[in-house]
């Protein structure tokens, strides 16, 4: 039942296209494809990711396993896929290895899945995307101090989970370039 408010809008109405008690009951499978083909539309989802959506809407577990199957078979679902993009889209996200494996493992992809995705990245990954990140972020710290901007650089750098042995000599070598360019000459 809904109600209107004074300004003449309607309040607890369901929108037409979303899952009511009714629709549980008549076709939990096409709910449960529904949902799941929902959450695809919006990004890529690894399987386990899917499985909590689907949990958390109140999907029984047969009936989950039984759609997830089906995406599966037809390729919507692919974990090895799944992997293989979030970790290039690390890149532009500007995170570590280190981190985009552990966001990997948050999602539910299976550790072999994810071992064989790290293996077709470059070796130089943590180099690259560290370098690229500091040469962005040491323009707004030119006006400080060497000290404070060595820093202010790693800090940076390690939350994004680089490794030390990487935070070190990419700090280095761009607050260098940034005192070149300066015309400074000051040795951090």
């Amino acid at each position: 039942m809904s109600a209107t408010t004074p300004a003449g809008r309607v309040l607890n109405e369901q929108p037409e296209d979303s899952p009511t008690a009714a629709d549980h009951a008549a076709d939990p499978l096409a709910v449960a494809r529904e949902i799941a083909l929902r959450q695809l539309t919006v990004r890529a989802r690894s399987r386990a990711g899917l499985a909590r959506a689907l949990s958390r809407k109140g999907v029984p577990e047969e009936t989950a396993r039984q759609v997830l199957d089906r995406l599966t078979d037809v390729g919507l679902i692919d974990d090895a896929a799944f992997a293989r993009e979030w970790l290039a889209a690390g890149g532009r996200r500007q995170r570590s290895r280190r981190v985009l494996i552990s966001e990997l493992g948050e999602k539910g992809v299976d550790r072999e899945i994810i071992d064989e995705a790290v293996a077709e990245l470059d070796g130089d990954h943590d180099y690259a995307v560290a370098r690229g990140y500091a040469e962005r972020k040491a323009a707004s710290l030119a006006r400080l101090e060497p000290q404070v901007r060595y820093r202010r650089l790693t800090g940076a750098l390690a939350r994004r989970g680089f490794p030390s042995s990487v935070v070190a000599q990419v700090a280095r070598e761009v607050l260098a370039d940034l005192d070149l360019l300066d015309g400074g000459e000051q040795e951090v």
